[in-house]
């Protein structure tokens, strides 16, 4: 059974707008899967979706062999421990040292008064900074993390996820804030990390290049339906113009096939 299926999935906000329409795919443990197309295409809808940060409209979510469209708020603590959130802004505190953003991944796994006190075991400590240091963090572990880089900072945010000891990384724009060379080493963990710890990947792209370079599978949406789903390989300037709607030029200059 494929990790992840999404069913006819459709979300539509306040009842006029339309941010998905019937997607359905599934992705087998494992995957390394770009999702690309134009702002507003509801790719960042769709991350929320599988992890029921927002609830769908229509159709299914089946994680892990569990379809969590309709289960209760206890449950869907539970499943969010399996799957870890990449966001393009971090979504750090940032007056707080690196090992603690790190340590808060444990936090759906603790009861509400051991997060309040900031209760961590050994083992948790230890896996923190095994973590901390398989991401080259190490000399900043005990930094606050408003002194950081933003591809230092975007680290910590992998790292906090990786403590959570997911099957599943969503990663939501995850080098859309960061310059090249930092947009490369994050792509490098990530990559990285699915190969030597089997944790499937979903990445959330502009960068139409960066997604046939790192994943073997890409797929393309468009007005919130799915128009391309295969392997990178395979997708030409033709097909990017097709997802992204639009004519040759600055959208994709740095592809090339």
């Amino acid at each position: 059974m494929p990790l992840l299926q999404i069913k006819n999935v459709s979300k539509t906000y306040n009842n006029v707008t339309r941010a998905l329409q019937d997607v359905s795919f599934s992705v087998e443990e494992g995957e390394v899967v770009s999702v690309i197309g134009p702002s507003g295409a509801g790719k960042s809808t769709l991350m929320r979706c599988i992890n029921r940060l927002v609830d769908t409209s229509a159709g299914s979510v089946i994680f892990d062999g569990q379809d969590i469209t309709g289960i209760s708020k206890r449950e869907l603590r539970h499943v969010r421990t399996k799957t870890g959130m990449i966001f393009q802004h971090y979504n750090l505190v940032d007056r707080l040292s690196v090992i603690a953003n790190v340590l808060h991944g444990r936090l759906g796994q603790k009861s509400t008064l051991s997060g309040v006190v900031g209760y961590y075991s050994e083992r948790e400590k230890e896996n923190a900074f095994r973590i901390i240091n398989k991401l080259g963090l190490s000399e900043q572990a005990y930094k606050p993390c408003n002194e950081l880089s933003g591809g230092q900072k975007q680290r910590v945010g992998i790292a906090r996820a990786l403590m959570q000891e997911p099957k599943l990384l969503l990663c939501d724009e995850p080098i859309a804030s960061l310059d090249p060379s930092s947009s490369k080493i994050i792509m490098d963990h990530l990559i990285d990390i699915n190969e030597t710890m089997n944790i499937t990947v979903i990445l959330n792209l502009h960068q139409v290049d960066v997604a046939v370079k790192y994943a073997r599978r890409v797929i393309g949406i468009t007005a919130g339906r799915v128009v391309y789903d295969g392997p990178s390989d395979a997708l030409d300037k033709k097909t990017i113009h097709d997802i992204y709607q639009s004519g040759e030029g600055d959208l994709i200059t740095d592809f090339e096939r």
